[in-house]
């Protein structure tokens, strides 16, 4: 059996019946092993009730969100988490600086539980993680981490990623190179620190994570020279998000992401790399990170 596990997972899960109709499609004609949801998108009921029980043996987790669209809780009168309109309204850098407030904390922490609890009434999460990265803040890793104890969720994702290069220029010349680049030192900064948080807890996480430096131009390429740059056994997890529309002559990159599902000479070369395709339930998963 090999200890080198490998992760697809489509964030977003439950934003808008296209990203539903790719978890669905991704998982039932591709190999598509694992999605986050998010508990206060627009497609969410659709995803619980209608993509959900199609896909049996998909890992599910929450995809907490503070930083896109309505919140859950209603903050209007008691703080910043939202506008008056109940729509969160925080930069990732202004997150950074209000996560050293207590009083801001616990509105994190009041959303996070009714973004959980909403998904628990449908499906027991495998794993958290976040939309745009924001429970790497290492104030907000930790009550993540807290959160997951309490609830019983054993993983937690951390966002380390070695760098590597694609052997593509235009990609490199893409406007979203250089601050994909500043990601990834910033959050190999924060998971440094993260991963202690982890132990304390006693919980579990991915060793790497592909997707950050490339993030806007995910495709077959990206992930495969990602797990090319992992030599050791490690969990390896891929965020890719995916949308299904009708097929046009010009693909959108969420529509390329989709096609990453579907890719079986893709899914061929990672299982020759040494990867087996799993999700946060295998059980050899959580046997290796023991």
């Amino acid at each position: 059996m090999s200890n080198k596990k490998f992760i697809l997972n489509a964030d977003d899960f439950g934003m808008s019946k296209a990203f539903n109709k790719a978890v669905l499609e991704g998982y039932n004609s591709g190999f598509l092993t694992s999605a986050s949801i998010c508990a206060n998108g627009k497609a969410f009921e659709a995803a619980v009730n209608e993509i959900v029980p199609e896909c049996p043996n998909l890992g599910i987790g929450v995809h907490l969100n503070v930083i896109e669209a309505k919140s859950l809780q209603d903050f209007t009168n008691s703080g910043s988490l939202t506008d008056l309109s109940g729509n969160f309204n925080n930069s990732y850098l202004k997150l950074i600086y209000l996560a050293n407030n207590s009083w801001f904390l616990e509105q994190v922490e009041r959303e996070f539980r009714a973004q959980i609890e909403k998904v628990l009434v449908h499906k027991k999460p495998d794993h958290l993680d976040s939309h745009v990265h924001v429970h790497a803040i290492p104030k907000i890793f930790e009550l993540t981490c807290k959160l997951a104890k309490e609830y019983g969720i054993k993983q937690v994702r951390t966002q380390f990623e070695k760098f590597y290069l694609v052997p593509d220029i235009k990609k490199h010349l893409d406007i979203k190179y250089p601050p994909n680049l500043l990601k990834i030192i910033l959050l190999n900064f924060f998971t440094i620190k993260n991963r202690e948080i982890i132990k304390q807890y006693e919980l579990q996480t991915n060793d790497y994570i592909i997707g950050v430096g490339y993030t806007g131009m995910m495709d077959d390429k990206t992930v495969l020279q990602g797990l090319s740059a992992i030599k050791d056994d490690a969990v390896v997890e891929a965020i890719i998000h995916p949308c299904s529309f009708p097929k046009k002559k010009l693909k959108s990159q969420n529509q390329i992401e989709f096609m990453i599902t579907q890719n079986m000479d893709l899914k061929d070369k990672i299982q020759r790399l040494g990867f087996e395709i799993v999700n946060y339930t295998n059980e050899d998963v959580e046997k290796f990170k023991k």
